[in-house]
């Protein structure tokens, strides 16, 4: 983002008044030569963006509009989750301080399979949504089981998503059989394709290392299919790194290019134990990839090489990862751990700054799902995702730089309105769509089942 002058645009008019108005706040619209714009209005009608400006007079027409108060707070496009479990919510804390190994083989997945099912999925899934709504996540990109649940809480809260089918080579929740977990997937995609304009099936390869050369050529060739991306964890481990050498004679992003898997039609989640020709190749193939610096930071997983993957052209997202193993889905925290990792890894306090942070949690993030067209920036014809920050807060206090202020200072918890295609999810910190309490208490009562 600079700060270059805007241009006013605004669609083409009809004699309809926009459903909502966003008056009066500072808006970022996170465009390419777009700066800030002081006690801007955004118009909005039919889930679309019909004018971006400083114009804040209403219209005759305008009067009996929705009018959404942003004054005294920052108004932005919603932020894009890249990576996550949503429904692994149910395990927040449930298995803390561990090697991921130990975490993941000897904890998470014999609870996953013991208390996983479509109930439990959609709790934990409308806790999670809640938890998004609240901190500003607008739209995310999920993988897990159960999906059919996890797609119901994502169209009762009102959020955007790519959700994913989980695919593995061994009996998982949901798909006793492993020989079937492809045939689950297409099912899912069968059922869910074209069925919602918020909601995208998808599939989710867990990993190299837990998926065989055949389902991961599989996996690709149906999401090509289906026209959407394969998501997969890539090199989280040195460990893993060692395993799939030992097996294939090859580091994993070699071994992916080899069974045709590496491709734009892939995205990598985690991405860290990655050397220069490994970097070179997913530049080389349009990977895009997803950085989850507080889950590799929690299991030690390691510090991948993001300033070097942005310098190679990689088109890179910001995710939190399952609340396991992070244990939030605030991206506000995310964006300032990764800034500031960047520089710890990098000796460089110009590594990873504020606005190419702030375009991995919007625009960035956007692109790694294929909605880049559709979401990520405020402009005109885009879809109405977008929150205000309420800046009327002591940390929040003064304003000199709005992209240094949302990266360093800002938290979930400051947002004030949370709006997904034009549909007001969250007005003054008050849920519009969910039952607050009623989740938290399903989930506190699932909980006990799991301890």
């Amino acid at each position: 983002m600079n700060t270059m002058p805007r241009q006013n645009a605004a669609a083409p008019s009809d004699d309809r008044p926009p459903d909502l108005i966003v008056q009066g706040g500072i808006v970022v619209t996170i465009a390419e030569g777009h700066a800030p714009i002081p006690g801007g209005c955004i118009r909005i009608r039919d889930g679309r963006i019909l004018s971006v400006d400083a114009d804040t007079a209403l219209g005759p027409m305008e009067t009996h509009c929705d009018i959404l108060d942003a004054r005294g707070g920052l108004v932005l496009p919603g932020l894009v989750n890249a990576h996550c479990h949503t429904a692994m919510t149910l395990f927040r804390g449930f298995a803390d301080d561990l090697p991921l190994r130990e975490w993941l083989y000897e904890h998470i997945f014999p609870a996953e399979a013991r208390f996983l099912n479509p109930e439990s999925v959609y709790w934990g899934s409308l806790l999670g949504c809640l938890e998004m709504i609240a901190s500003g996540t607008t739209c995310f990109m999920d993988g897990y089981f159960f999906q059919d649940a996890t797609v119901e809480a994502v169209e009762r809260a009102g959020l955007r998503a790519l959700l994913a089918q989980g695919v593995i080579d061994f009996p998982a929740p949901g798909v006793d059989r492993p020989e079937e977990n492809l045939d689950v997937g297409r099912a899912f995609l069968e059922r869910w394709s074209g069925v919602s304009d918020r909601i995208t099936p998808g599939l989710f390869c867990h990993s190299p290392l837990t998926c065989s050369k055949q389902t991961l050529q599989n996996a690709m060739a149906l999401s090509l299919e289906f026209g959407v991306p394969l998501q997969t964890h890539l090199s989280e481990t040195s460990q893993e790194v060692d395993e799939i050498r030992e097996r294939t004679g090859k580091h994993p992003v070699f071994y992916l290019d080899a069974i045709r898997v590496l491709s734009e039609n892939l995205v990598a989640a985690h991405a860290i134990h990655l050397n220069r020709e490994e970097v070179a190749l997913l530049a080389e193939r349009g990977v895009r990839v997803v950085h989850v610096p507080e889950s590799n930071m929690k299991l030690a997983s390691g510090k991948a090489p993001v300033q070097d993957m942005l310098d190679a052209g990689l088109c890179i997202g910001l995710g939190t990862d399952g609340c396991a193993s992070n244990n939030d889905l605030d991206l506000f925290r995310e964006m300032d751990v990764a800034a500031k990792l960047a520089k710890v890894t990098t000796d460089s306090p110009v590594s990873l700054n504020a606005p190419t942070v702030l375009n991995m949690a919007t625009r960035g993030g956007a692109a790694v799902l294929g909605m880049e067209k559709e979401i990520g920036t405020l402009e005109v014809g885009k879809r109405a995702d977008l929150i205000v920050l309420d800046l009327n807060r002591p940390h929040l206090q003064p304003l000199y730089n709005p992209c240094s202020t949302v990266v360093y200072s800002a938290r979930g918890a400051d947002v004030r309105h949370s709006v997904v295609d034009g549909r007001v999810l969250m007005r003054d910190r008050r849920f519009q769509t969910l039952d607050a309490e009623e989740i938290m208490k399903r989930v506190s009562e699932i909980s006990r089942t799991v301890q």
